[in-house]
This record gives C-alpha cells, sequence and structure tokens, in this order.
C-alpha cells in the first residue's frame, strides 16, 4: 500500500531552509502558493513560494493525501483515506465548504471545473467516483482498471485520464459525457501522472523505473522514458519533464522536445509529489521523509531552496496555485 511508511535512512539535507533567492539570483514568484498534504500529522502546509515559508497549517483529520487547487472553482480539495472524507476548501479563507464521506477507499482527487465534476480514486473498488464540485453529490461512477491512483483532467476538459496500478494501464475517459475512449497498456505499477503542454499524458511507472508517454487522440504510448528508483509523480516546466524517484531521493529531468534524459537532481528523502508553479519558473517536491518541499529553478537545473512541512507531506496532485492582485490565500481566514 502506498499510504504506509516505510524506515529508511537519514539523509543530511544540502541547501538552506527558507531561501529567498537561488544561488544565481533565482526568480521571484509572487502570489505562488502550494497546498501540501501532510499524512502522519493529518493537516495541509499553505506555502508562500515567494516567500519561502510557510504561512498556515491546517488541521485535516483522517491523514490526507490527494489534492486539487483550482483557481476556476476557487477551491482545493482533499482527500483523506483513513477517514474515507473528501473536503472542498474555500482558497479565499481555507474553511471547510463542504464534505462527503465515501465508501471503499478514497485516494486521489482531481477537478474538472469546465464541467463542475470533480473525481475522486476508490483503490479498493476499480472505480472513480463522480461528484458534484460546489455540493460534492456523487454523481456517478466511471470503472477503472485494478487499484487507479492518480488522475489528471486535459486542460481543455475534453478528458480524463486515471493511473490504474495494479492493472499496469492508463484509462481515457471522454469528458462532459464520461464515456470511456481507451484503456491503455503501460510500465509496471504506474501511480502519477500529468498532462504536459503539448496535451501528451506522462505515467510514472513505479515498478518498472519509467515512464510512458501517451498521445490521448491516437491511443497509443509514443515513447518510454528511463528515470529514477521508483518514480512517482511528475510535472512539467520549461520544456522539460520532472518526476519525482521515491528509492533514489532524486527528481530526473528529460526534455520534452525528443524524450531524451537530461539530468538527475538530489532533492530531500523520499520525494513523491510534485508540480510546477502556473508561469512554469518553479518545480515544488515533496519529500515525505524529511518532511519538506524541495524547490526547483526548471531552466538552471538547480535546487535552490527548500520549505518545512508538516509531518509526511505526500501531495498526490495538482497542489499549487497561483493569485493575481496581491490576494494571498487564507487571508480572509
Amino acid at each position: 500500500m502506498p499510504f504506509t511508511r516505510v524506515f529508511r535512512r537519514s539523509k543530511q539535507l544540502l541547501f538552506c531552509c527558507f531561501l529567498l533567492t537561488s544561488p544565481a539570483g533565482g526568480p521571484a514568484l509572487a502570489g505562488s502558493f502550494a497546498f501540501v498534504t501532510n499524512q502522519n500529522s493529518s493537516d495541509v502546509s499553505v506555502l508562500d513560494l515567494e516567500n519561502r515559508k510557510e504561512i498556515q497549517r491546517i488541521p485535516v483529520a483522517g491523514k490526507p493525501a490527494g489534492i486539487a487547487v483550482s483557481a476556476r472553482l476557487n477551491a482545493f480539495y482533499t482527500v483523506s483515506p483513513d477517514s474515507k472524507t473528501v473536503r472542498r476548501f474555500s482558497l479565499s479563507t481555507c474553511k471547510v465548504i463542504a464534505s462527503a464521506e465515501l465508501p471503499g477507499g478514497p485516494m486521489a482527487v482531481a477537478a474538472a471545473p469546465q464541467s463542475g465534476l470533480v473525481f475522486v480514486s476508490d483503490w479498493y473498488n476499480a472505480r472513480i467516483f463522480v461528484l458534484d464540485a460546489e455540493e460534492l453529490t456523487l454523481t456517478g461512477e466511471l470503472k477503472t482498471g485494478g487499484a487507479p491512483a492518480e488522475m489528471i483532467v486535459a486542460e481543455d476538459g475534453s478528458w480524463l485520464a486515471s493511473a490504474d496500478r495494479d492493472s499496469n494501464q492508463v484509462s481515457i475517459f471522454d469528458l462532459p459525457d464520461m464515456t470511456l475512449r481507451a484503456r491503455i497498456a503501460v510500465g509496471e505499477r504506474p501511480f502519477g501522472i500529468g498532462v504536459d503542454p503539448q496535451g501528451r499524458i506522462h505515467a510514472a511507472n513505479v515498478g518498472s523505473d519509467s515512464v510512458s508517454v501517451i498521445d490521448p487522440e491516437t491511443k497509443s504510448v509514443i515513447a518510454t522514458v528511463p528515470v529514477g528508483a521508483r518514480p512517482y509523480g511528475v510535472a512539467f516546466a520549461n520544456g522539460r519533464a520532472f518526476t519525482t524517484d521515491q528509492y533514489a531521493d532524486t527528481v530526473s529531468v528529460y526534455r520534452l522536445s525528443d524524450f531524451a534524459p537530461e539530468d538527475t537532481l538530489d532533492v530531500g528523502e523520499y520525494p513523491e509529489g510534485i508540480d510546477a508553479t502556473p508561469d512554469g519558473r518553479l518545480v515544488v517536491s515533496t519529500n515525505w521523509f524529511s518532511n519538506t518541499v524541495s524547490l526547483i529553478d526548471p531552466e538552471t537545473l538547480e535546487v535552490v531552496g527548500e520549505i518545512e512541512t508538516g509531518d509526511g507531506p505526500r501531495a498526490d496532485g495538482k497542489f499549487i496555485h497561483e493569485t493575481s492582485g496581491g490576494d494571498v490565500p487564507c487571508a480572509k481566514n
């Protein structure tokens, strides 16, 4: 099970906490915030990425893992596997405004604001719950392969894809009608999933140390990229893909132009979730055993800082939010 914490060696971290800029004068990131689920301490760390600090820690019962931030819905969503609860929080106040308890094994969450829907994967029952994004009322189910993990929605909202870990496949559903488009065989035990700027799906294969790249239009795997040990999540910035490698304590980097491996970066211990700021100027990995996030400059491929979090940061999903006009999340709390 991905929820089980494994004891591993500790490793001295090589970068300074709360670093304001990179050694080369990294870019300021005004208005970028990360919402990091901390599974072991049952809370969410709200991180100011410009000032490199935690600005609030929000209690969330049930050991939250999945997260989805949606500026369009003015909300972020968490899934707590232990209490089987999905919650909707206001981005403005960081208060819970809706919640629902689901059967089975709710795991990850993805938002489709164009359709007004939220999707929650059921790890135990090979299905995805379909919920109304406002009230979190259950409106339907989608059948997947075994142990659906992370999900991703196309930028234009035209499809939903899930990484079905125990079936070694990715399921793609057309939206908003929610019909099955394809089931595509990938590597062993895919878990993390993302969509690059060209609209291609990248599935991180935990069991085969690779990423499968899928064209959702031709419904085929167009590349298989070798990465570090036990890849977990994937994100994109500056024409590159970044994967967290749990067992290697690294982030692997490969080019989106030809899928060629480019670099390997040392981060914190046991990295899991990963996301990029909408402006593409920063990549953030969550380090489960270090209780930190690592901040990566996607242009120079340098780790430029670190921020402390709660215990056991996971952040499975899209967890970075960019504000406008100087707005700060939780300010109206």
